[in-house]
């Protein structure tokens, strides 16, 4: 199968109804067939083929839509991609992940030389060549292979990670059963697309879902757009969801449904707080590139909002030891997953997803707890917990004290070895403009709201902390 048949099945389905609403306007799902057909034909006339692997590179626009499913409609493996990155990062994915081609809306202020320009009905996609080698399949140990993502790397070297179109097609049908978005919806986008395409954007084309993207993530222009597109669910980041809560400007969405937090755990007070504010429950939503999206709390984001919530009906997902024995519910362990639309395999080294499951089981990288209930917690990375004299201390716990005080803006938690306790906790703070205070002030605050040795030892002011593409801080 190929992915790109979804558009023409939606259009044949849903064809006068708005697929896109954008700054430009509102686009049908025709309209949007019509510019895909266009666009595929253009990559095709300048040789890409079946076997290729291209980068779509565009800020959140309807021309990301058209940019890779027009890839798909060749036949070629794709690769989303920000264009916000620079030079050098553009480069190095290139020869890493080995894309024959790349092409972009004219965002990207270091796009490589172009080779050509295809006209769009607005705007133009920018078309070069990278000079790898087109002798070669891409990714010949996959069998029909649709998406190339890297791991976001936040504690080493990312990874690549290759989807078939099958596996894309199981995953969204799964996602479907918990989300159940159809015509009738529109969701209200303010993530970056080229983080979150292959289960979200597809989705929504799948099910004829409108997707309304915000031309900026200000709370008022957010608020505008959930308004003005009668926006039934709000896919944000904890960033968005605590902005929201923020606003001051009264205006309500009195059409939405319901508003999920991705990409990165979201505080309890965050939660409150839009709930406050909006009379909204958040539900958190757990993400993740190899499989998509197996866990949503959708039945206890009233109680605990801060828990990733339960398994979806496909998934089956279990709390393992060091030694991968099911842990009893409360303890906290290795996540691991097992379900449909699991990713095929890592481009480089060429690996297929049998020879790197473990019996079955995807290991997450993250460390959780369960309930006799089922609801599931997630408690830190693995890889970046910290050890005070046997206490295990998870650095995005202590984050989210640090974050709720008015001053922070944001905050990165890690260990420093020490001789005695083994690691101590430090910080690395961001301040909000404007508003001053000493490490002391921030030190008492954890201290009221955390157990000794989870409290910060030594707190550092610094300008910025290093993000991913998709706001995810970097550990390692």
């Amino acid at each position: 199968m190929n992915l790109y048949e979804i558009i023409h099945h939606s259009s044949s389905q849903w064809g006068d109804r708005p697929a896109v609403y954008d700054e430009y306007g509102m686009l049908t799902f025709r309209e949007l067939e019509e510019e895909i057909e266009q666009l595929t034909a253009s990559l095709k006339a300048h040789g890409v083929r079946k076997g290729n692997a291209i980068g779509v590179m565009a800020r959140n626009s309807r021309q990301f839509i058209i940019g890779i499913f027009a890839g798909l409609g060749c036949e070629a493996t794709v690769m989303p991609l920000s264009h916000q990155m620079k030079r050098s990062e553009i480069e190095q994915i290139v020869q890493e992940a080995g894309l024959h081609f790349l092409i972009d809306d004219k965002s990207s202020l270091f796009f490589l030389a172009p080779k050509a320009e295809l006209p769009m009905k607005i705007g133009a996609f920018r078309f070069a060549e990278t000079g790898v080698p087109q002798n070669g399949t891409f990714a010949p140990h996959i069998l029909n292979p649709a998406f190339v993502r890297f791991t976001s790397g936040t504690t080493g070297k990312s990874k690549g990670v290759v989807v078939s179109h099958e596996s894309v097609l199981e995953r969204i049908q799964a996602a479907n059963k918990a989300l159940q978005l159809g015509s009738e919806d529109t969701v209200v986008w303010v993530l970056p697309m080229a983080y979150h395409f292959m289960v979200s954007i597809v989705l929504y084309i799948y099910y004829g879902t409108a997707i309304a993207i915000v031309k900026d993530f200000m709370a008022k222009t957010i608020l505008e757009y959930a308004n003005s597109c009668k926006g039934t669910l709000l896919y944000a980041s904890p960033m968005h969801i605590r902005m929201l809560a923020s606003d001051q400007s009264g205006v309500s969405m009195p059409t939405m449904k319901t508003v999920i937090s991705t990409s990165a755990g979201v505080s309890l007070e965050a939660c409150v707080a839009f709930k406050e504010r909006f009379g909204i429950d958040v539900s958190q939503a757990y993400g993740i590139i190899e499989i998509g999206l197996p866990i949503i709390n959708q039945k206890k984001s009233t109680e605990y909002p801060e828990a990733v919530g339960h398994a979806l009906p496909d998934y089956q997902v279990e709390i393992l030891d060091e030694n991968n024995i099911l842990l009893p519910p409360g303890y906290i362990g290795r996540l691991a997953i097992k379900g449909p639309g699991m990713f095929d395999g890592y481009l480089t080294p060429p690996r297929t997803k049998e020879e790197i499951l473990n019996e079955g089981w995807f290991m997450t990288g993250d460390l959780a707890s369960k309930t006799d209930t089922g609801l599931i917690k997630v408690e830190g990375r693995e890889k970046s917990m910290i050890n005070v004299s046997g206490n295990k201390v998870f650095p995005e716990e202590v984050e989210n004290v640090l974050n709720m005080h008015e001053a922070v803006a944001q905050s990165k938690i890690f260990g420093n070895k020490h001789v005695l306790m083994g690691e101590i906790v430090e910080a690395k703070v961001v301040l909000n403009k404007g508003i001053e205070v000493t490490p002391e002030v921030l030190i008492a605050w954890c201290r009221q709201r955390l157990s000794t040795y989870k409290v910060p030892q030594v707190i550092h002011f610094v300008s910025e902390i290093e993000t991913t593409g998709s706001g995810k801080i970097v550990r390692h």
